[in-house]
């Protein structure tokens, strides 16, 4: 793939207010979601519910591209059609998290790196084969009272560009995931400051690594107070510091962030996703969205592991889809509900 055309993939991806669908959970995550509704984690399981995702009808009006776990983007559906020329045919672009998962820092005690660049270039080429379009590379920073260490935000933010870097030569969009936990007590002020700080060494990373910033996305988290903090910023204080923030960070030929919902709900990932949109609507870049459990938990309980009830999951994923939708678009309203 060309450079022209990574940035078309890129640009491709946020297009429209059309946003991705984060299914890339690992056997062990999907595994405490299918127990939440007394399922199961077994393979034919999990086919099961991915199928129901990726054949609901209309959702590719919304999604733009769906990110797949390893197992998942080797499955088929049940008339035997693979994972990845279903999404293609429906105008919907394949995605692979190429991770291998978030693991202990050597001389840092509760702080995480993420690992997966050993044997990467191969695993790139085989996904292309498999039909991958773009990637994603997690990334995890936790924030309490004397973390993060600059040694884990360094480690981290150089893993991201050695894995952008290998995903362009490959032909590969990467989406670049920098997540700031929400857990803890943490005020908003001290997630805008460490979010600030990761922002910048990812994209001091980048740039050293030679990635080229208009032929990938950014994944980020949105400035917001700590999950367990008593002052919880409202939903407006949440979008202009986070948009101010991203202006200050994020180079202008970056053609999209879409951002994670990390534990956020339903509604609140959406109602933020809007105040942006509706607040800045001139910005360089799309803001749209790449949710996980934010466009899942609705469905996923609608569904309750039963065939009889996918009709119904399906059309609960189509709203909550279509809410972000408008959202990216500055054009959602709670009577949309």
């Amino acid at each position: 793939m060309s450079a022209q055309e990574l940035q078309s993939t890129a640009a491709a991806l946020v297009a429209q207010g059309r946003g991705i669908l984060a299914a890339d959970e690992s056997t062990g995550t999907v595994g405490k979601r299918l127990a939440s509704i007394g399922v199961e984690n077994t393979e034919a399981n999990r086919q099961a519910y991915r199928q129901l995702l990726f054949t609901s009808p209309e959702v590719e009006s919304h999604i733009s591209g769906v990110i797949m776990y390893d197992e998942t983007i080797r499955q088929s559906t049940d008339s035997g059609v693979s994972f990845g020329e279903l999404l293609a045919a429906k105008g919907v672009m394949p995605g692979i998290k190429v991770d291998t998962g978030a693991k202990p820092l050597a001389g840092a005690p509760g702080e995480l790196v993420t690992e997966g660049l050993d044997g990467l270039r191969g695993r790139l080429e085989e996904y292309r084969g498999l039909g991958a379009r773009f990637a994603k590379w997690r990334a995890v920073i936790t924030i309490t009272e004397g973390l993060p260490s600059l040694r884990c935000m360094e480690a981290n933010a150089h893993a991201l560009a050695r894995y952008a870097a290998l995903c362009q030569e490959a032909g590969i969009v990467p989406i670049v995931e920098p997540e700031v936990l929400m857990s803890g007590a943490h005020t908003i002020d001290r997630c805008e400051a460490v979010t600030r700080d990761t922002h910048r060494l990812v994209f001091a990373q980048l740039a050293r690594c030679g990635v080229r910033f208009d032929g990938m996305l950014l994944k980020p988290n949105m400035v917001i107070s700590g999950q367990e903090c008593e002052a919880q910023a409202s939903v407006q204080e949440v979008a202009a510091r986070t948009v101010a923030l991203l202006r200050d960070t994020v180079p202008a030929s970056v053609p999209g962030i879409v951002f994670l919902s990390g534990g956020q709900s339903e509604t609140l990932a959406t109602e933020h996703l809007q105040a942006m949109n509706e607040g800045a609507p001139s910005l360089p870049w799309a803001l749209s969205f790449s949710y996980g459990r934010a466009l899942q938990h609705s469905a996923l309980r609608a569904w309750a592991g039963k065939s009889s009830n996918v009709g119904v999951a399906s059309k609960t994923l189509l709203h909550r889809a279509r809410c972000n939708a408008h959202a990216a678009r500055g054009e959602y309203t709670s009577s949309m509900e």
